[in-house]
């Protein structure tokens, strides 16, 4: 069985087909489009209509792609920018109706769950006890749990993208003093209860998965990506501290000249690096693991193993009353 899915995400459009053997999503094909939603639509703000033209070009495209790779339609979720917009229906169904791709969206404590199916089977069940970081563009997901899915998932407004809008003026100048202090003040508030609780589970791995940790782990030394996702690359809450003071004194031009950081994520990725290390000192982890299996594998995983109700069953709600953005917390059963 080979299958797809299409990520639309706060910068860009991801596909991945794969081979569905024995169980295990083996991956034939990857392409991505890039869109920079995050940049261009600020926090809770419709998406303007060339953005959903430049959106609706990269699903069709997407879409051809998996087919060409001898795949069915693909499973199409998009995260945080489009969930958050004023105009999230409208954008769905110009690219239902232009694409033919059943575009959805996922509230946040479901893309935590199926982040961290995703870790769970990368890590294994050595790990035990696992907690989950995850930072998008819009939000930051935090998940724990002992089994398949989590016990516990969380869902923050405290993307790398989201937070450059609101409090780094667009990210490309170093920041004052000031902004990065209430920017760390934001943060602490929003993590306080979500963070008691992990440091109460005593987690005994913690992984962190999204582009942004992979950035700021290959800053703090982790080794690149052509030496393959079996080399096993960890960053410390130290060493992202220092990450942290290293980018708050640059541009983002010269953040893009450092190991890592690409130039579409350098304005963020000091939000990402603040957003990270808060998280790791405030939960109590000292370090994390570096997986590179996350959500989309996490949808992978669910259609191989639930079948197809599971996603028609996404499908359905999606077309319910939209649940304001984001879902501050909540305790997920390992029925789910």
């Amino acid at each position: 069985m080979r299958i797809s899915v299409v990520d639309v995400g706060s910068n860009t459009v991801r596909l991945v087909v794969a081979d569905a053997e024995d169980g295990v999503p083996l991956p034939v094909h990857t392409a991505k489009w890039r869109l920079r939603l995050s940049e261009q639509v600020p926090p809770g703000a419709p998406v303007p209509e060339e953005c959903v033209e430049r959106l609706i070009t990269a699903v069709a495209e997407a879409s051809r792609t998996a087919a060409r790779w001898g795949a069915a339609g693909p499973l199409a979720f998009a995260t945080a920018v489009v969930r958050a917009a004023p105009n999230r229906e409208e954008v769905l169904r110009a690219v239902r109706a232009r694409t033919g791709v059943g575009l959805c969206t996922l509230p946040g404590e479901v893309e935590a769950e199926l982040t961290f199916l995703g870790a769970r089977r990368w890590m294994g069940w050595r790990s035990g006890p696992l907690a989950l970081l995850d930072i998008g563009g819009g939000s930051l997901e935090v998940a724990f749990g002992r089994g398949r899915l989590p016990d516990f998932v969380a869902s923050l407004p405290l993307g790398a993208g989201r937070l450059t809008h609101e409090f780094l003026a667009g990210g490309h100048d170093a920041p004052h003093p000031e902004q990065l202090r209430a920017l760390r003040r934001r943060v602490r508030h929003q993590l306080r209860d979500v963070a008691a609780r992990i440091r109460w589970e005593g987690p005994r791995t913690a992984v962190a998965t999204s582009r942004t940790f992979q950035q700021l782990g290959r800053l703090c030394g982790a080794l690149p990506g052509r030496h393959g996702p079996f080399v096993e690359r960890g960053m410390s809450c130290a060493d992202l501290k220092r990450a942290a003071g290293r980018l708050s004194v640059l541009s983002a031009a010269e953040r893009a000249r450092l190991p890592g950081i690409s130039a579409p994520r350098s304005a963020q990725s000091l939000a990402g690096a603040v957003v990270g290390h808060t998280a790791m000192k405030l939960t109590g982890l000292e370090s994390v693991t570096l997986c590179p299996w996350a959500i989309r594998e996490g949808v992978l995983l669910r259609h191989i193993e639930d079948g197809p109700s599971w996603w028609a069953e996404i499908v359905r709600r999606n077309d319910e009353p939209a649940v304001p953005d984001p879902v501050p917390l909540r305790i997920a059963s390992a029925a789910n």
